[in-house]
This record gives structure tokens, C-alpha cells and sequence, in this order.
């Protein structure tokens, strides 16, 4: 594992986003745009040092776009198979957070080495 490579932090939108009932289902992608935003400001409270974050947006959030310090990738089918596929693609190679509550995901995830955290590792509600 290289530990010069910055954390990967990979943030499953949907989950977090759908953690807090403030009428996200009203505007699913302004949701995600607010998400992004905040990370992109907040970076990942408690990770020290620089982090790569990549936002996993599906359904009606498809087509929201990266900014500086958040890539955005819109998922071509389901969310959780991205991510997996995200987190196998560097597996052993790299230090690994997804956040997300999912549990099935979460334990994908971790049979390819990832640790997982909740949405309030992004999101305090």
C-alpha cells in the first residue's frame, strides 16, 4: 500500500443525502449539489492531511458536476456497484473510506480492505 497516495474518501450521495429529512425528495440533485459543496468546503472532519474525495451520485442527481476538491462521478447504474467497483480498483493500493449507513454496502466494500463510516462523518445533522 502506498502511504504517500491520499486517503480516498468515496461518499455514497443517496445515502447521506437521504440521512437527514430536510425535503431532499423535493430536489434530489440540489440535494447532492449542497452535499458536494459542503464538502468541497469541509473536506472530511477528522481525516488529517489530503484526501481525494469522489462524490457517487445516481438517479435524478445524475449530472451533477465535480468541483474543485470534489470529483463527482455519476453512477451508470446502480450507486453501490460503482462504488465497489471504485474501492476493487485500488484495493491494496491505497487507504480506502467509504461513507455511507448501507449496510450490504458496507460490507462489500469491506471484503476489497475499504473502511466505512456513516453520513455524520460528512454530514452532522
Amino acid at each position: 500500500m502506498d502511504d504517500s497516495a491520499p486517503l480516498l474518501v468515496i461518499v455514497d450521495a443517496a445515502n447521506v443525502v437521504g440521512s437527514v429529512p430536510d425535503g431532499w425528495w423535493r430536489d434530489r440533485r440540489g440535494a447532492a449539489e449542497r452535499l458536494r459543496d459542503l464538502l468541497a468546503a469541509d473536506g472530511v472532519p477528522g481525516r488529517p492531511g489530503p484526501v481525494e474525495v469522489i462524490l457517487v451520485v445516481e438517479g435524478a442527481a445524475r449530472g451533477v458536476v465535480s468541483v474543485p476538491g470534489v470529483r463527482v462521478e455519476s453512477a451508470p447504474g446502480s450507486g453501490d456497484d460503482h462504488m465497489v467497483d471504485l474501492v476493487a480498483a485500488v484495493s491494496g493500493e491505497r487507504a480506502v473510506l467509504v461513507v455511507t449507513a448501507d449496510r450490504e454496502l458496507r460490507r462489500r466494500v469491506t471484503e476489497w480492505g475499504a473502511e466505512v463510516a456513516g453520513p455524520r462523518t460528512v454530514r452532522p445533522t
